[in-house]
């Protein structure tokens, strides 16, 4: 009986120490990506996807930049574990972001929801959305706050309130 009481010991020490170790790697894992990304100033360098060619706006022509049409929402991520914007930042499910095309990265803008009147603030970190006709993807906390997550497009507006973060930010 002894002897068992003691396997018993040992292995609930075992689990103790691997739970608290796959605890810490799972915190470490979850929190590595939260700095910024690798990007210094602004990202407007033109590019190509799917044999399509954009030009984005330089940063001091995109301040006021206004433009209307349809906003769609995406989800970054899965669980616990982040997807990657355009900028090399971390994106989370719970996370509020956008996506653009042309406009310079990052910047931040107002999108109303002409439908309802809605408005947020957002910061667009990505690029995209690449399908025919809309202008915007919003991440789904930013389409539920805007009323649209559940129809799952909007027609909206647009409006560019300031270019880049810190040190680079124009307004």
């Amino acid at each position: 009986m002894r002897e068992l009481d003691a396997l018993r010991k040992i292995w609930h020490i075992r689990f103790v120490r691997f739970a608290t170790t796959a605890s810490i790697l799972l915190a470490c894992t979850m929190f590595s990506g939260c700095g910024g990304g690798s990007y210094h100033g602004y990202k407007y360098r033109p590019y190509t996807v799917r044999g399509v060619y954009y030009q984005p706006l330089a940063p001091r022509e995109a301040i006021g930049y206004t433009e209307e049409g349809t906003a769609s929402h995406y989800r970054e991520g899965f669980l616990i574990f982040p997807g990657k914007t355009s900028l090399g930042e971390s994106m989370y499910g719970w996370t509020s972001g956008a996506a653009h095309k042309t406009l310079p990265l990052p910047c931040r803008v107002r999108i109303t929801n002409l439908r309802n009147g809605r408005s947020t603030t957002v910061r667009v970190s990505d690029r995209g959305p690449f399908i025919q006709g809309r202008i915007i993807d919003v991440t789904a906390p930013v389409a539920k706050k805007l009323g649209f997550y559940e129809r799952g497009t909007a027609p909206v507006r647009i409006k560019v309130l300031s270019v880049g973060d810190g040190h680079y930010r124009i307004r």
